[in-house]
């Protein structure tokens, strides 16, 4: 590849300089944790909506997308599109609900709803998914940014987590979302530019560019196999239908926004903005790696002898892009990346502190909680740079499906055990544990029984049960320890005294308070 031009370079450098600034100019305001963690819930619902575009996309998306739609079809959008008809049901409960019982984490209300155990549970479940995401959004943007700069990509890690870390370290989440305005609009205007490029300079323009795709397979969401063992449209609608309601109803990147609005009604317009432009982006940098794959069809350009999907992208930025516009486009790659990490580091901060911390010292001062919240922040970052680390070192092929398989795997029933603490007002504490037991045990089962490891140079199961083998695919591993909880906790809660609980943490609790209040 091409290095780029010192244009292309200061745009870069011009771009992160920005970026920390925001951070430094809004370092002044943050005099307490309410500012830090929930901006004291005055920012508007059109920021806050671009901040969970800018959170639910970053350079998986930017480059794993693209590779994707380079080399298969656009299967793995089908999760992405799950979200919205999720939403458009749940979405309406779930923010004043959360807006009435927590303070600051989402966890919070898996301890009013089943207890202490509950609480730590579904935060370490948040902790160990969200550190793996991390070191994967800084590997993805370290190998695209060290071949195209000619750096080391374990420089291109530190770097850039250095830069995250003082962002979301003076800035608060006030830095934050509003920086993610910023870098959101970025993304998109870099993904368009990209796109228009390789539509109209390539011979026969966007008309050439669809039918070759079509003749290719490269345009639809199949295979429709009603089976999960292999990666079919089922298996990523089931995928897609629980990650939505993990990640609107448990994830602490989304739940702490909820806090920042202004009022419930903002907070629901936020929540339904954000999603609605992010599937539209998800489908941009899909469909990029499907015009990408018809570009190089049509126009003989030759790719790099075994060249990764996933760096196709970077390749054609490189070599098809006017100086300039690369400089663009790669801020915007930044861009992404930057956004997710600073969501990431702010949030988990803000779990450390509320969930584990306080349990602890819950009479500290006020600066005494800003110092560990910064803390926190700077040992959450060095953690994900050293997940990225090991990246490296492990090599990264097929990571988009990585990424998946880890938000399953890692996912640990918690979308069960909120699904069951709303809809279900007979299940209690012990039906959940026993839920939990349950799933932790299929949880390893599954995954020691279809997981190889190389011994002499070949392939052999860590745990070999033969028939009884695990052999669905691994995204259902995820889905299966949802239903697990869910319909385990709920049966064995008979076996158990039920006790009156709270009617604002159930739906049909809140559906009668409602009702009441619209009878005065």
């Amino acid at each position: 590849m091409s290095y780029i031009h010192l244009i292309d370079y200061l745009i870069i450098i011009f771009s992160l300089l920005g970026s920390i600034g925001v951070g430094v100019y809004f370092t002044k305001r943050q005099k307490n944790t309410s500012n830090y963690f929930k901006a004291s819930g005055t920012l508007p619902s059109w920021a806050i909506a671009m901040s969970i575009l800018a959170t639910l996309i970053s350079s998986v998306t930017f480059l794993a997308y693209p590779g994707e739609g380079f080399s298969s079809n656009w299967i793995r959008l089908v999760q992405g599109l799950m979200v919205p008809l999720v939403l458009v049901f749940m979405i309406w409960f779930i923010v004043p609900l959360f807006r009435r019982v927590i303070k600051l984490s989402a966890f919070e209300y898996f301890e009013q709803r089943f207890g202490f155990f509950a609480r730590v549970y579904s935060s370490l479940a948040f902790v160990l998914t969200h550190f793996s995401k991390m070191g994967t959004v800084f590997y993805l943007i370290a190998m695209a940014l060290g071949k195209m700069m000619g750096i080391d990509i374990v420089t291109v890690i530190i770097i850039m987590g250095v830069t995250v870390v003082i962002i979301t370290l003076l800035g608060g989440i006030e830095a934050v979302i509003w920086l993610d305005v910023i870098q959101g609009g970025l993304l998109v205007i870099g993904g368009l530019v990209s796109l228009g490029v390789l539509l109209f300079t390539t011979e026969g323009g966007p008309i050439a560019v669809w039918n070759v795709a079509m003749e290719n397979g490269k345009i639809g969401f199949g295979p429709f196999d009603m089976e999960f063992v292999n990666l079919t449209f089922v298996v990523m609608v089931l995928n897609g239908i629980f990650y939505a309601i993990q990640k609107y109803g448990t994830d602490q990147t989304i739940v702490q926004r909820y806090l920042t609005a202004k009022s419930d009604k903002s907070a629901v317009k936020a929540s339904l903005m954000g999603v609605l432009l992010s599937v539209p982006v998800w489908a941009l940098f899909m469909f990029i790696g499907t015009a990408l794959f018809s570009y190089y069809q049509i126009s003989g350009n030759t790719l790099p002898e075994g060249i990764r999907p996933d760096a196709v992208f970077p390749h054609f930025i490189m070599t098809q892009l006017p100086v300039g516009v690369v400089g663009l486009v790669l801020s915007a790659l930044i861009a992404a990346a930057i956004s997710s990490l600073d969501s990431d580091l702010n949030c988990l901060s803000a779990v450390c502190l509320e969930d584990y911390y306080m349990r602890f010292k819950p009479h500290a001062s006020e600066d005494n909680k800003m110092w560990m919240s910064r803390f926190f922040v700077l040992m959450a970052g060095i953690a994900a740079i050293g997940v990225a680390l090991f990246y490296v070192h492990a090599g990264g092929e097929g990571v988009l499906g990585i990424v998946f398989a880890l938000y399953a795997i890692f996912s640990g029933g918690v979308a069960g055990i909120f699904l069951l603490g709303i809809f279900v007002p007979r299940a209690n504490k012990q039906g959940l544990y026993f839920g939990i037991g349950v799933c932790v045990v299929f949880t390893a089962y599954a995954l020691l029984t279809s997981t190889s490891m190389d011994v002499d140079g070949k392939e052999k199961l860590i745990l070999n049960l033969g028939f009884f083998n695990y052999t669905q695919h691994k995204y259902m591993i995820g889905v299966y320890s949802h239903i697990i909880v869910f319909f385990v906790g709920w049966l064995t809660s008979f076996l158990f005294k039920g006790k009156i609980i709270d009617p604002h943490l159930t739906y049909v609790g809140w559906r009668n308070i409602v009702k009441d209040n619209s009878n005065i």
